[in-house]
């Protein structure tokens, strides 16, 4: 009984020392890195907020959402479509970090550390998914502007739904970016598959108002949930498209297939060097 109750504080260290304690590290030194970039802050909020009142207001009282409060202009139906992209700019480009540590050496002094892989991929997740988060919440605070007031229970229902998406989208911005050795390349793969992604997540708009086959690809589309339980979080008085349970479900199970994703992603045996 001795032996086991000292053996278990000794498991219990080396889990810290070899897993949380490299994973904080490179968490930490993925803030540092983005905040002391101004312009990449500047730009990654500026953008969709660009975007979401040029477009929303180019649209206007001529896109009818419903005729529920909060639905009439499409500056508010476009609202959590914005936050959503703030989300996403954030995930995806923070995960350029991957290639630009391979040019640096930095990744390959990491590979050849005596710390496991699920440290790196555990780190740069959550530091991109923390970067990802905060964002969005920043761009929620032009919510009372819309009229949009939220109780504690929601607010916090918001904040774990911004964090799935973007732990989501982290993840998979993690995986798209490994077995990279170029920004281009990473950029082709965002303009041709990430931002159609945005794009059919009912984003600009309803899944009600599409064609047969759009339709089918938005159901399909783990964003469009992520959208959806923001809608319905904002503007309780709407119709919800899906249940806000199914919504967050599916969120979860998003997250943890991209997290798994990332995780093969770099355990993957290769002949390519990691710097």
């Amino acid at each position: 009984m001795v032996t086991q109750s000292a053996t278990l504080p000794a498991q219990s260290s080396s889990l810290s020392n070899e897993l949380l304690l490299p994973a904080f590290t490179l968490w930490w030194r993925e803030i540092v890195r983005f905040y002391r970039q101004r312009t990449r802050v500047i730009g990654v909020i500026a953008s969709p907020l660009v975007f979401w009142l040029v477009i929303g207001s180019g649209f206007g009282t001529s896109f009818r959402s419903g005729e529920s409060a909060g639905q009439q202009h499409y500056l508010d139906y476009f609202y959590p479509g914005a936050l959503i992209m703030i989300v996403l700019f954030t995930s995806i480009f923070t995960m350029m970090s991957v290639i630009e540590d391979r040019k640096e050496g930095f990744l390959l002094s990491v590979l050849v550390a005596p710390v496991p892989r699920s440290a790196i991929v555990l780190g740069k997740v959550l530091g991109g998914t923390t970067l990802a988060t905060i964002q969005g919440l920043i761009f929620l605070a032009l919510g009372p502007f819309l009229g949009i007031h939220l109780g504690f229970t929601q607010f916090l229902l918001v904040v774990l739904t911004v964090f799935l998406v973007s732990f989501a989208l982290t993840a998979l911005g993690f995986a798209i970016a490994w077995p990279m050795d170029s920004t281009q390349a990473f950029h082709a793969i965002i303009n041709l598959f990430l931002i159609p992604l945005w794009l059919l997540s009912g984003a600009l708009f309803p899944l009600a108002g599409a064609s047969g086959w759009i339709r089918i690809l938005m159901r399909i589309n783990p964003l469009t949930y992520g959208v959806e339980a923001l809608r319905s979080l904002l503007y309780p008085g709407t119709p919800e498209v899906f249940p806000l349970f199914s919504s967050l479900a599916t969120l979860i199970l998003f997250s943890g297939f991209m997290f798994g994703l990332a995780f093969v992603m770099v355990n993957r045996r290769t002949t390519k060097p990691a710097a």
